[in-house]
């Protein structure tokens, strides 16, 4: 039997917005009836839909799977209406890591917005794997593989460099007593473990832990890492950039991050061996939502513009 179907796109509301009075004001509607609608929906259900602890909602696992199990079919509705109005559906909501938002997507937002003016995209930026669902985002830059319903399309394999400001840069080529970058590249080459003797910069996120960026990039040089570097730390990869930016030290960070629009970048990449970590990210949407004209572009998109990004062999 169905739901009454007026709770259903009120149900979508409060759970997206994680608040009964968002979802008023979204919906223009008094919060009393959006509770009283919620109300109706769980009684249909024999189910909990939220747990309410004062202020604070979230969905119940039950909640979770009916949100999962509805939300499509909500879309389709709503895409089905918007096309017999003659309306294109150009809303669509992307979920990407912080850090390829900031430095590779976004200088590059330009040219989509030039390419497809109707397309309107909002970014969800998020630290970690972001949930792959409707009540997170409609597409995904992500380093999952597989979920049931799911597409998932290769995009990027991930690499770290060693890098550094311009003026760090020469303070290295001084202390090392080398004046060109061919003589850096060959001291490099042959010792790379003289980096060790300058401050270096490690971030948290890419391993769950500090130094471990590091260890494995002096690893993949068949060298331990050297004791008594003096590090400075960071919780994330982006701070790490920043860090590097105003000469603190040398960062790891991902290439896609030095990929930057029109060479823009402030850092400069160390004539030493980057570091394949195997991480690889996917483009990701929902299989029966393909051919949703919001989808369709913004893959096709990326894409297009995945081609700008380093191409690894094997090391």
């Amino acid at each position: 039997m169905l739901p009454p179907l007026k709770t259903l796109p009120i149900f979508e509301a409060v759970a997206r917005l994680n608040s009964f009075s968002l979802a008023a004001l979204e919906l223009n509607v008094s919060q009393s009836a959006i509770s009283h609608q919620i109300r109706l929906l769980e009684n249909h259900l024999g189910e909990s839909l939220f747990h309410r602890q004062g202020r604070r909602l979230e969905l119940t696992k039950e909640g979770k799977y009916y949100l999962d199990s509805i939300s499509h079919s909500l879309a389709q509705i709503e895409d089905a209406t918007n096309r017999m109005k003659g309306q294109q559906k150009t809303q669509i909501r992307l979920a990407v890591y912080s850090s390829f938002a900031v430095y590779w997507l976004i200088p590059r937002l330009p040219d989509l917005k030039h390419l497809y003016p109707h397309l309107e995209l909002c970014i969800e930026m998020s630290h970690s794997t972001p949930e792959l669902s409707d009540r997170t985002a409609d597409f995904f830059i992500t380093v999952d593989t597989e979920k049931r319903g799911f597409k998932f399309e290769p995009f990027y394999v991930e690499e770290l460099f060693a890098v550094c400001s311009v003026p760090f840069y020469d303070m290295i080529k001084s202390k090392l007593g080398v004046t060109t970058d061919h003589e850096l590249s060959e001291a490099l080459k042959e010792s790379p473990d003289l980096l060790a003797q300058f401050p270096l910069i490690t971030s948290y996120s890419i391993y769950d832990r500090h130094i471990e960026d590091w260890k494995r990039w002096f690893a993949n040089m068949n060298l331990p890492l050297p004791e008594q570097i003096q590090f400075h730390r960071f919780s994330h990869l982006m701070l790490a950039y920043e860090a590097a930016k105003h000469s603190l030290g040398i960062a790891l960070v991902n290439d896609y991050m030095m990929n930057e629009k029109n060479d823009e970048t402030p850092l400069i990449k160390l004539p030493c061996r980057a570091y394949r970590t195997n991480v690889r990210f996917n483009l990701a949407y929902k299989e029966s939502r393909r051919n949703e004209d919001a989808i369709s572009q913004l893959n096709q998109w990326l894409t297009q513009e995945a081609r700008t990004l380093p191409k690894h062999g094997a090391h």
